[in-house]
């Protein structure tokens, strides 16, 4: 089924030369069927970029979606017109009154900042108060994943002593989660921070289970309130080259960058990257649909008023 977009929205034309099939919101509102509500909370600085990594993965589902995008009120990103952000994206206070199946949060640059010093923290954790009263589930992703468990278990986020850069080996703690339906017993992530969340803060807390982790990267997905809310830690969205334009830009900055680990082939930034990681990641938010959003999203009148026509 297709994706229901904005029918400006640049991934669009970058998502159909990869064939992947996306109907604009007018179309969309002509069929009968109700698609399932997704709204993504985009804080990476890149926002077409994320836009499309995110949608080319939502796209590989037989659920119709309807997308919106959603932006932080208090904060004008440097990277991305703002006749783009007016266009595509919506201020919290617009669609507070509304109700989404799913929520995706994405990281944000700021991840060595205490996260009070961050300073739309408080508009943010009044929206991650609000997903959980209106959202059925929510993906947390890196930085935000931080920022969740903090606010909502009070676990910590620590300095790593160099930058978390490369793409890790991960194996399954509990492998017959539904998230994981399809999996391999060892599975590829990318990841790029400088901050680690740690198992020993996490087994404390009660309401937390950790549900996959690797030996060099650590923790990488943490699962609570019986999957409304996951915090991953990596990037599973990344595209090929999305490790590459960051090596290249740090290089560039003069910033102490390594080469990005098990990355290009041959560990040669010449010959290219090795994609490792693709399989699982539209496997993750294809069971995160599936599973966890639209088996468990609740009817809503609209579905009652059509079911009561049959």
């Amino acid at each position: 089924m297709p994706l229901n977009l904005h029918k400006n929205l640049p991934a669009i034309e970058l998502l159909k030369r990869e064939h992947i099939f996306v109907m604009d919101s007018m179309r969309a509102s002509s069929q009968d069927i109700r698609p399932l509500k997704v709204v993504i909370l985009n804080l990476m600085p890149l926002k077409i970029t994320t836009e499309t990594d995110l949608i080319r993965l939502l796209s590989n589902t037989p659920l119709q979606l309807e997308i919106e995008f959603m932006k932080i009120k208090g904060h004008t990103p440097k990277h991305t017109p703002i006749e783009h952000m007016k266009e595509f994206y919506k201020d919290f206070d617009t669609i507070s009154s509304d109700y989404y199946d799913g929520m995706i949060v994405t990281g944000a640059p700021v991840e060595q900042m205490p996260f009070e010093d961050v300073t739309y923290w408080q508009e943010l954790t009044g929206i991650f108060d609000w997903a959980r009263e209106h959202v059925t589930s929510t993906l947390y992703i890196c930085w935000a994943a931080q920022a969740g468990l903090y606010h909502f278990y009070g676990i910590p986020k620590y300095d790593l002593p160099v930058k978390m850069f490369g793409v890790f080996r991960h194996t399954l703690r509990e492998p017959y989660v539904p998230i994981f339906r399809g999996f391999d017993d060892e599975f590829y992530v990318p990841h790029s921070r400088h901050t680690e969340i740690r198992r020993s803060d996490i087994s404390k807390c009660q309401e937390l289970t950790i549900l996959s982790e690797s030996e060099e990267s650590g923790v990488y997905m943490v699962m609570a309130r019986g999957g409304r809310e996951f915090f991953i830690t990596g990037h599973s969205e990344y595209s090929p080259y999305t490790l590459n334009d960051e090596y290249v830009r740090d290089l560039k900055k003069g910033l102490p960058i390594t080469v990005p680990y098990n990355y290009y082939r041959n560990n040669d930034p010449a010959q290219g990257p090795v994609v490792r990681w693709r399989g699982h990641a539209n496997l993750l938010f294809t069971n995160w649909l599936n599973y966890y959003v639209y088996q468990e999203t609740p009817y809503r009148r609209e579905d009652i008023r059509f079911l009561t026509t049959l």
